[in-house]
């Protein structure tokens, strides 16, 4: 009698349980909370000075060889270390006549992930009474660096960035953190300012 009981039972369950309207639920990702961004002054070089967020940390880059500064250019990364990813910077004086090698060896870098991208979209800047003069590359697809850009004068100094994320990445998981960052690289460049 039990044994026909837990059958009946466990009979009962299955059927139950059985129903047809199942659907798969989507694959999602994580929340990342994304803080509203406050832009400080970035003013400790000596050639140019900008905003940036205060998400971002500064780390100056010295030679590998020598453990010391180059005093040709200025190296420095903005690191954001609750995103895992890092704008690599730098910034150095150029003789007008080397200005279209310089451009086109950035602009060549850029389109070099091109192969795994799906689109490159350029964003220009230009702010001739600051002779402020920008390119962002907003590079879409799983590249390597999803934003590159550069800033010059146009005569002789030359400022080149490139994001990067410290761990291999799903275009659509950082798509929040990646507009989040490419803001603040924009209000960089609306800030950027060369002095003299």
């Amino acid at each position: 009698m039990k044994s026909k009981f837990l059958f009946f039972l466990l009979m009962a369950s299955l059927l139950i349980s059985c129903s047809s309207d199942y659907s798969p639920k989507p694959q999602g990702y994580f929340y990342i909370d994304l803080p509203e961004p406050v832009y400080l002054d970035l003013s400790g070089f000596p050639d140019f000075r900008c905003s940036i967020s205060n998400q971002a940390r500064v780390e100056e880059v010295k030679n590998e060889m020598t453990g010391e500064k180059d005093k040709n250019k200025i190296e420095f990364n903005l690191n954001y270390f609750r995103y895992n990813a890092q704008i690599y910077c730098t910034c150095f004086r150029i003789n007008a006549s080397d200005f279209p090698v310089v451009s086109e060896e950035s602009r060549r870098i850029a389109y070099f992930q091109e192969q795994k991208a799906k689109g490159i979209t350029e964003v220009a800047y230009s702010r001739p009474e600051q002779k402020v003069y920008g390119l962002i590359y907003e590079i879409q697809g799983n590249t390597a660096s999803p934003i590159q850009f550069v800033i010059t004068d146009s005569t002789s100094s030359f400022f080149r960035g490139a994001l990067y994320f410290d761990t291999a990445y799903n275009r659509d998981s950082i798509a929040p953190v990646l507009a989040y960052i490419n803001q603040d690289i924009h209000v960089m460049i609306e800030s950027f300012q060369w002095k003299r």
